[in-house]
C-alpha cells in the first residue's frame, strides 16, 4: 500500500522510469499550454496530447494522469472550470478558504508583554471570607426523593380460585344479580 503511494506521487514505478519521461505535473502543464484552449482542456484531451507526445507511458497512465490533476487542482497549480483544465489567472484574486476570514492581528509595540490568555468557561465566585461557613447538609428529619411504594396487603386482592376449577379463555360471563321476581 505504501509503495503504491510512493509511486502515484512519484510519477512512476522505479523499474519503470527513465531519463527521456518527466513527471505528470510538468507534462500536464506542458499539454494545457500546448492545447491552449479558451475554455480550458479536458481530460481526456490531456490524455491525448501526453499520449501523442511521449511514446513511452506506463500502463497505468490514465489512473497516474487523474491522480497528478487531482493533487495540482488541490494545491492551486491548475484551475477546474466546467470539467475543464487550465491555468490559473495570474491577475485573479487568491482563492478563499470556506468561513469567516480572521481577523487582522495588530502587531504590539516592543517591550510589551503578553498576558496569557482568559480560561475557558465561566469564572469561579469569589470566596467570601466575612461569610459564615455553610453546612453540608440541612436535615429536615425524611430523606430526599420521592417516597417508595407501599407494599400491598392481602386483603385488598381477590382470593384464588379454587385448584380444581380451570378458567376458560377470555373474558368471563357478567354475572347478573339475582332478583327476587316469582
Amino acid at each position: 500500500m505504501a509503495t503504491e503511494e510512493i509511486s502515484l506521487t512519484q510519477g512512476l514505478n522505479p523499474s519503470q522510469q527513465s531519463s527521456s519521461l518527466p513527471d505528470y505535473p510538468q507534462m500536464i502543464l506542458e499539454a494545457i499550454e500546448a492545447l491552449n484552449e479558451k475554455e480550458g482542456s479536458s481530460m481526456s484531451s490531456i490524455a491525448k496530447h501526453i499520449d501523442s507526445t511521449h511514446s513511452d507511458l506506463p500502463a497505468s497512465h490514465s489512473t497516474l494522469l487523474s491522480h497528478h490533476l487531482n493533487q495540482m487542482k488541490q494545491m492551486g497549480q491548475i484551475v477546474m472550470l466546467n470539467n475543464n483544465y487550465s491555468k490559473p489567472d495570474p491577475n485573479a484574486p487568491p482563492k478563499r478558504g470556506r468561513g469567516r476570514p480572521p481577523k487582522p492581528k495588530v502587531p504590539l509595540p516592543p517591550g510589551v508583554v503578553v498576558p496569557p490568555p482568559r480560561p475557558r468557561g465561566r469564572p469561579r465566585k469569589p470566596k467570601d471570607l466575612l461569610a459564615p461557613p455553610k453546612s453540608k447538609s440541612v436535615s429536615t428529619g425524611r430523606p430526599r426523593g420521592r417516597p417508595p411504594k407501599k407494599a400491598k396487603t392481602g386483603a385488598a386482592t381477590a382470593p384464588p380460585p379454587p385448584p380444581g376449577v380451570k378458567r376458560g379463555r377470555g373474558r368471563p360471563p357478567k354475572v347478573l344479580p339475582s332478583m327476587g321476581f316469582q
